[in-house]
């Protein structure tokens, strides 16, 4: 399994803020383990720390905003995109203001500076949340959408359209994050001339130029109209009859808008709090709907919080009963564990058929069938035990025996004709032959019962 990733070191960047104008530096630190993205305010009292999740997002008017307690930070999403797109799950983000630099409008200064620093691997397991059906978000009023479909990995593909000649119907498709660098991190925020007046009297924009934002000319103005807004932007007069894009410099791609607002859908969506694996398909995608549905998705994961394991019926299993019978000392009736699907090196899949022959059911009871709730407890202990001795050599000379159970829950009866799914963990390495894990187990996406255990390992005599 992957783990989590954090900063091999700081860094920071400076640059003015795009809608207070101020100068502002931002420093990516990194964390610890399970830590996830948080910002801190260095220039209040206190230094107050703001956890980026979609929760605490206030504002979404011209970019991202997270609030709490009043403390307020404004434009991360394209920080918050580098982060989530390189892998990194844990960082102390550190601004001496109320919004990110806005840089050249991009995130490609973000990533330039993580591949300088570097990444390190924690002890931690990066906890992914997978999509297993279609997750469906609409706003009927924009006609925005975000659906996102099951897929093995994090990929996006994003349309937007505009009632503009220049800005056509466009779209864009990422699907592998290690391409981020080089197919969207370069891709920078736009606005409409249009849109300039509006957002100035609004109070934003204040530090945006033609060096920090794709500015489109699309709808002919009157040339006095047109001087007098180039001399708020402190730009030179153009002609007024001459549309497009007025700029510094020219387009990266053709459709950079449509790769910006990939670039924002993923700055949104990693403010989940934990990454996901599906396919992300967003119509005309908004800060708005995008953390309308993040939000959503952090709903989701709450009510699903420990996932079952993805069980393919049709693959090979990692162990089968005649390995699990050289491993483990148990026999009919008690041989509880019918194979093993995955393992890992502190982890462990098994599957239990239960089926209307055990013998249990004749006593438990015969006019209600119902699996005990103990033989639960027993089939994860042997699934444990099945991951401890297969690490060992000589398994056969081994056993394994409980010495305590805690925090056990049964959450829903167990029947003939469902399949157990266990997934058992261990909560830190083996000492002096004693485990504790942690195990899980499910009737499809359910779980259905679960417990802490510690067991022993015994040499036999």
């Amino acid at each position: 399994m992957l783990k989590q990733k954090t900063l091999k070191e700081s860094f920071s960047l400076s640059g003015k803020g795009l809608h207070t104008g101020l100068d502002l530096t931002v420093t990516f630190n990194p964390a610890p383990d399970n830590h996830g993205y948080k910002i801190q305010r260095t220039d209040l009292e206190g230094q107050p720390i703001v956890d980026a999740v979609a929760d605490n997002v206030t504002e979404t008017t011209r970019g991202t905003v997270i609030c709490k307690n009043n403390v307020k930070i404004s434009t991360i999403e394209h920080g918050m995109a580098a982060l989530y797109a390189l892998g990194i799950d844990n960082c102390l983000i550190q601004v001496n203001g109320p919004e990110f630099p806005i840089l050249d409008g991009s995130a490609q200064y973000y990533v330039n500076e993580i591949e300088r620093v570097g990444t390190v691997e924690q002890d931690a397991i990066k906890d992914f949340y997978i999509i297993k059906s279609k997750i469906e978000f609409r706003d009927e009023k924009t006609g925005s959408s975000i659906i996102v479909l099951p897929d093995e990995n994090f990929s996006l593909n994003v349309l937007v359209s505009y009632d503009s000649a220049i800005v056509p119907n466009q779209f864009a498709t990422l699907e592998d994050m290690t391409k981020f660098k080089d197919e969207v991190a370069a891709s920078r925020t736009f606005v409409f001339v249009r849109e300039i007046e509006p957002l100035l009297q609004a109070g934003l924009i204040k530090g945006g130029d033609l060096d920090n934002a794709i500015v489109i000319y699309e709808r002919e103005m009157a040339q006095d109209a047109y001087d007098k807004l180039a001399d708020i932007m402190g730009v030179p007069h153009m002609d007024a009859k001459q549309l497009g894009y007025i700029n510094h410099k020219p387009l990266v791609w053709p459709n950079e808008c449509a790769r910006h607002k990939l670039l924002d859908v993923i700055g949104d969506l990693a403010l989940i709090g934990k990454p996901i694996k599906g396919r992300i398909i967003a119509t005309r995608p908004g800060h708005t709907i995008n953390n309308k549905f993040a939000r959503q998705m952090r709903k989701e994961i709450r009510l699903h919080d420990v996932q079952a394991p993805t069980y393919d019926c049709n693959a090979a299993p990692i162990m089968d009963v005649n390995r699990i019978r050289e491993l483990l000392p148990h026999r009919y009736p008690f041989q509880l564990v019918d194979k093993v699907i995955e393992i890992g090196a502190n982890y462990i899949v098994g599957v239990k058929n239960v089926t209307s022959n055990e013998p249990f059911f004749q006593g438990h009871f015969p006019q209600e069938p119902v699996m005990p709730g103990v033989l639960q407890i027993e089939c994860m202990a042997q699934v444990g035990g099945l991951l401890v001795l297969n690490s060992v050599d000589e398994p056969e000379r081994y056993s394994t025996y409980f010495m305590k159970i805690d925090g056990v829950k049964f959450r829903q009866k167990v029947v003939p004709g469902d399949t157990l799914i266990f997934r058992v963990e261990m909560l830190q390495p083996i000492r002096r032959g004693i485990s504790t894990m942690k195990a899980y187990a499910f009737v499809g996406e359910k779980v259905v019962s679960e417990a802490e255990f510690m067991a022993q390992i015994v040499k036999n005599k």
